[in-house]
């Protein structure tokens, strides 16, 4: 029998997937994982089709098709007065954890201690961990979850390479405002760090808020990659494609293991999406969008015993269940699955070490009239 060495010997199942699991099992209502039961834009499927009859079908350019590039190069310039270079500072990959894993795997070395923001996206940790390097956990904690600067500061050692950072956040659906980006900048001026940042959810930002992207940040673009992802801009997570964007060169080392662990992506899809982009109004109305299915979920949730934590981006929205049950996080994810019919995540699940707030994510990326049938069970509880 092979003896195998596990590079990842911690690490099983994703709790997405034993809760979505779960969840068809009982037949319950899937608000855990994070994915829309909504359609794509039929437009957008149908240019897909277009351009696989027209016969778009062979490998893309390892970056990317140009004319995919140039409407993001251009979307950045709208949304944030920024010219960038669709040449050499874009990529195209094949969804957003792909992005995430790409850069780190082209900059992270055994030995390394790289920082993420807890509760975090799970794919931080073990992309770190299978490069030999270290993770090094701030936590944030219930309600606010919001960064103290200088307890983060405390976690910065010679051997810091990265830095992870991801708003508007996953689970918390808190965000990053101007002075958090201006504290970190000072954090990183004149070292070696790099920042890695997660913004796949730029567009689902509520109330009014701004996105603070790292890339208004001149100093912290300079050492930034940043992340985004057309799965979660246009409710086709199933099509795994993202962007990576970074200044010529990080972005020539990115592409260095892009070309060897992906080459190219989807091509139908990258002219579809070219296309689709030339209309900027199905991606600026986004956070009304959600914002009103935010609301919807609130009010029909009101007068549950769940109590609601402020939502300001994302979507998901996470509840305080404490004057409910005891149990540990886990537990009650499963207990509500099996008893009341409702799945959602533990928020403890996105912490290396076990922490229990009693708090749940409930994902609201749903029709409302999944919503109110959730929600007519969650106010048994």
């Amino acid at each position: 029998m092979l003896s195998i060495q596990s590079k990842l010997p911690q690490t099983g199942t994703t709790i997405f997937t034993v809760m979505s699991a779960l969840a068809n099992e009982c037949g319950a209502i899937n608000l855990s994982q994070g994915f829309p039961n909504f359609p794509s834009s039929s437009r957008l499927t149908e240019l897909v089709a277009q351009y696989m009859r027209e016969g778009y079908n062979q490998y893309a350019p390892m970056p990317g098709v140009p004319e995919l590039r140039a409407q993001i190069a251009a979307k950045i310039h709208h949304l944030y007065q920024i010219e960038v270079d669709p040449d050499q500072e874009i990529t195209v990959t094949a969804g957003a954890t792909q992005a995430l894993f790409t850069a780190i795997a082209a900059f992270v070395s055994a030995g390394d201690e790289v920082i993420i923001v807890e509760p975090a996206y799970d794919s931080y940790g073990p992309s770190i961990e299978v490069m030999g390097a270290q993770v090094v956990p701030y936590q944030l904690g219930a309600p606010d979850y919001q960064i103290d600067w200088e307890a983060f500061a405390k976690l910065i050692t010679p051997s810091t390479r990265m830095i992870i950072i991801n708003t508007p956040h996953n689970p918390t659906g808190s965000i990053l405002e101007a002075e958090d980006l201006q504290k970190l900048d000072q954090l990183t001026r004149d070292t070696e760090i790099l920042v890695l940042s997660d913004e796949v959810y730029e567009h689902l930002i509520y109330d009014k808020e701004q996105h603070q992207s790292i890339l208004r940040y001149p100093a912290l673009r300079s050492r930034s990659l940043a992340v985004y992802s057309f799965g979660k801009t246009f409710h086709n997570t199933g099509w795994k494609i993202g962007y990576c964007v970074a200044p010529p060169e990080l972005m020539k080392e990115f592409r260095k293991v892009h070309q060897f662990n992906v080459f190219s992506v989807n091509t139908p899809m990258q002219y579809a999406l070219a296309k689709f982009m030339e209309s900027p109004e199905e991606y600026l109305s986004l956070s009304t969008f959600f914002q009103e299915k935010r609301d919807f979920f609130l009010a029909e949730m009101k007068g549950s015993s769940l109590r609601p934590l402020a939502c300001r981006g994302t979507y998901f929205h996470l509840f305080d269940y404490s004057a409910i049950s005891e149990l540990p996080e886990h537990e009650f994810a499963i207990w509500m699955t099996k008893n009341i019919g409702v799945a959602a995540i533990p928020v403890s699940a996105f912490y290396h070490q076990q922490k229990s707030d009693r708090v749940i994510r409930l994902c609201f990326a749903k029709t409302n009239d999944t919503l109110e049938q959730a929600a007519v069970l969650l106010q048994k509880l």
